[in-house]
């Protein structure tokens, strides 16, 4: 197969634990090019531990992992690391150092790992804070601005070393429904703007609907996936009540 007809991630038989507490079991999915793609499902399901797994936070039970049809976890450490750097990652809390600037917490990845000069780096900090909404705010500690300005600045910062894919952990967690509508629109805007492939982990309907290109559904009941594909085509098509509950909570609904 040519290398650019693979998918950007392939999960295979891939089985997730802790010690000895099976988690999620047998999963296969393909994540492609420009896709936002959604893990989704209810509490304790296994999303975190998968999300671990793809970002190299967690080894799994058994399977198979493949960035561009490269086995990420048969890797050695370093080539794990050189293959992690095609990654950015927003966190649930935004994980900022509170001791730091928002524009020193955008500038650390790329202090750590390019060759810019001083100057460079805070013009590319200017330009990350811009893409997501936080001009002016370079001065500014994470505990002077609100939580949604966190997650975005967190967002900044994942996005300052211009990654290939770009995983969401809850992105929309503990936020009000205009700011994680914000965010969603950001979602959309990043991966037009930068060609990123985004993976976003999150149970929140509308967020699901929102930015969601495909998905894989979790059952925490049964340790596996249930479902795969775009979630509008699944809530029209699937007759399994277990995602047609998931995907209206109860509740007759229809998507726009």
């Amino acid at each position: 197969m040519d290398k650019t007809s693979q998918p950007v991630i392939r999960v295979r038989d891939l089985d997730l634990s802790y010690d000895d507490y099976p988690v999620m079991r047998d999963l296969n999915f393909s994540v492609n090019k420009g896709d936002i793609f959604v893990v989704m499902g209810g509490s304790g399901c296994g999303k975190s531990t998968l999300l671990k797994v793809l970002i190299g936070l967690k080894e799994p039970a058994k399977g198979e992992v493949l960035y561009d049809g490269v086995n990420f976890w048969a890797q050695d450490e370093t080539s794990r690391q050189d293959m992690m750097r095609r990654f950015g990652v927003l966190y649930q809390s935004g994980a900022l150092w509170s001791s730091l600037t928002v524009g020193e917490n955008v500038a650390l990845p790329l202090q750590l790992y390019s060759k810019l000069s001083a100057g460079q780096v805070e013009e590319m900090v200017e330009l990350k804070l811009a893409l997501v909404g936080l001009s002016g705010y370079a001065e500014f500690y994470p505990a002077q601005i609100s939580g949604g300005m966190r997650k975005r600045a967190g967002l900044a910062r994942a996005i300052a070393l211009d990654p290939d894919i770009i995983f969401f952990d809850e992105p929309s967690s503990g936020l009000d429904p205009l700011s994680g509508r914000l965010l969603d629109d950001l979602i959309l805007q990043l991966r037009d703007t930068l060609g990123a492939t985004i993976v976003v982990v999150t149970h929140e309907l509308a967020s699901i609907f929102a930015v969601g290109t495909n998905a894989v559904l979790l059952d925490a009941e049964s340790k596996s996936m249930i479902a795969a594909g775009s979630p509008k085509d699944l809530l029209t098509n699937s007759r399994d009540p277990r995602v047609i509950q998931f995907l209206t909570r109860g509740q007759k609904q229809g998507v726009n």
